[in-house]
C-alpha cells in the first residue's frame, strides 16, 4: 500500500514494479491485492496498461484499515479475542493487562494514515544536507 501510494502520481502502478522494489514474489502480491480490493482498499484494472491505484486518498486509509484487511483481529495473545480459548480469562489479570494492550495499538494503528507513512517515506528518501568541518 505504501508503495501504491508513493507512486500514484505516475498513474497505475504495475504489480511487476511493486513486487520488484519490495523484494516480493509477484504471485504473494497479487494474493495481498486481491484481499485490498476487496475490502475496498485499492482498485485494479486488468489488461495490457493495467494496474492498481488506491481506492481512496492516502489520508483516508489508516495502518488500522490495512492490518484488519490483511491480519483479521488484532491482538497481542488469543484470549483477548477469543476468551473461550482459557477457561481462566474471565478472571485473569494477565488477560486484562493485554486487552488494554490492544486498545492502545488499535488507537495508535488507527490515527496513523498511509499519508502518514508517505511523508515519513518521502523525508527519509530526501538526501541528507551536507555539512562541511574545518
Amino acid at each position: 500500500m505504501l508503495d501504491v501510494a508513493l507512486h500514484m502520481d505516475e498513474g497505475l502502478v504495475h504489480l511487476k514494479d511493486v513486487a520488484e522494489r519490495q523484494e516480493i514474489s509477484k504471485k504473494y502480491l497479487e494474493h495481498l491485492v486481491g484481499r485490498l480490493e476487496v475490502d475496498g482498499l485499492l482498485r485494479t484494472v486488468r489488461g495490457a496498461g493495467g494496474g492498481v491505484a488506491l481506492a481512496r486518498p492516502p489520508s483516508e486509509v489508516t495502518m488500522l484499515d490495512i492490518l484488519h484487511t490483511l491480519e483479521g483481529f488484532l491482538a497481542p495473545v488469543e484470549c483477548v479475542g477469543r476468551p473461550e480459548v482459557c477457561s481462566r480469562s474471565v478472571n485473569c489479570e494477565a488477560r486484562d493487562l493485554w486487552t488494554e494492550l490492544g486498545a492502545v495499538m488499535t488507537g495508535f494503528l488507527g490515527s496513523v494514515t498511509l499519508q502518514d507513512l508517505c511523508e515519513r517515506q518521502k523525508g527519509r528518501d530526501e538526501p541528507a544536507a551536507l555539512t562541511y568541518h574545518i
